[in-house]
């Protein structure tokens, strides 16, 4: 009786032990918040853009992101529709953000803004684009407006890059080719390939976040996005593409990599729209609040 007694015993620490391991095994490496194109002014409503509301969504969204155990949330981009003069009471209720916040800067946030190239303090960036690192993973922040009309400083460098890329999409047809839409610089090219092998070396999976969306291809991508993603497919350690911009939302794989497009949380009187994305060795899951849409996204898959 003490032998069988004590088997039993036995038996239930080992089941103890396998459902712990277990629990570890699916639990997210990373999980952060995302919000996409607040586009707050102090400005009257036009059309689907309700942008005084954008303050109380935000409210709400930051109240119940504050109840998640999360790293951090991410912004990515058009804090603001008329730039900087409306970013005060956004960024009051970004830092009421427990986990705190990392921004992209997005087309809008470039209005009325004469230095181009300090922008990115005002919304509290260590870089126009940058990286950081948490549970494993890199985290890397493209700049996609560096290279347009809006958001490089006259006479630099890049605004020939810019003049050489709407030739090139005219040329090609693009329908990307539009005042609002960005691409990136070769500088910039350059550093995403040195993060993207820094990473791989590390054996780190790599997210990245951009205003404008890298695919599909709808009209509002970035506008050297083929340039992008031909490194981003270079890398097998690129587990997936998060973007803002195009307020609708969107999703495709581009070969293996899942590329979401975020819906904006500008549109529409009453519903919200951000989400809670968790990591997991095998897969992206993407909890939608409000408008925005749930999804899961297997690696390597199509």
């Amino acid at each position: 009786m003490v032998k069988q007694f004590s088997r039993h015993i036995l038996a239930l620490f080992f089941l103890f032990i396998s459902l712990q391991s277990a629990a570890q095994t699916t639990a997210p490496a990373v999980r952060f918040g995302v919000i996409a194109d607040i586009q707050y002014a102090d400005q009257p409503d036009r059309g689907t853009r309700y942008y005084r509301r954008s303050l109380q969504k935000m409210d709400s969204c930051v109240a119940d992101l504050n109840n998640e155990q999360l790293a951090f949330s991410a912004v990515f981009g058009d804090l603001v529709d008329q730039g900087p003069k409306d970013l005060g009471p956004v960024m009051a209720q970004l830092k009421r953000l427990k986990a705190g916040f990392r921004n992209v800067l997005g087309n809008h946030d470039f209005v009325g803004v004469s230095d181009r190239d300090a922008l990115f303090r005002q919304f509290e960036m260590p870089a126009p684009y940058y990286a950081f690192e948490k549970g494993g993973w890199m985290f890397i922040v493209l700049n996609t407006n560096e290279v347009s009309g809006y958001g490089a400083n006259e006479g630099a460098p890049v605004r020939k890059e810019w003049e050489a890329q709407i030739d090139g999409l005219k040329k090609a047809g693009r329908k990307n080719m539009q005042p609002w839409n960005g691409g990136v610089s070769r500088r910039q090219l350059s550093w995403l390939e040195q993060q993207l092998a820094k990473a791989k070396k590390k054996k780190e999976n790599v997210l990245v976040f951009t205003h404008h969306p890298l695919f599909p291809e709808s009209g509002y991508e970035t506008l050297n996005n083929r340039a992008v993603l031909a490194i981003l497919e270079k890398f097998p350690n690129v587990k997936g593409i998060l973007s803002g911009h195009h307020h609708t939302g969107g999703f495709a794989y581009y070969n293996r990599i899942p590329a979401v497009t975020l819906e904006g949380m500008i549109e529409t009187p009453d519903q919200n729209a951000y989400g809670v994305v968790e990591l997991y060795p095998d897969k992206i899951v993407l909890t939608g609040r409000g408008r925005m849409s749930s999804r899961t996204l297997l690696f390597n898959s199509k």
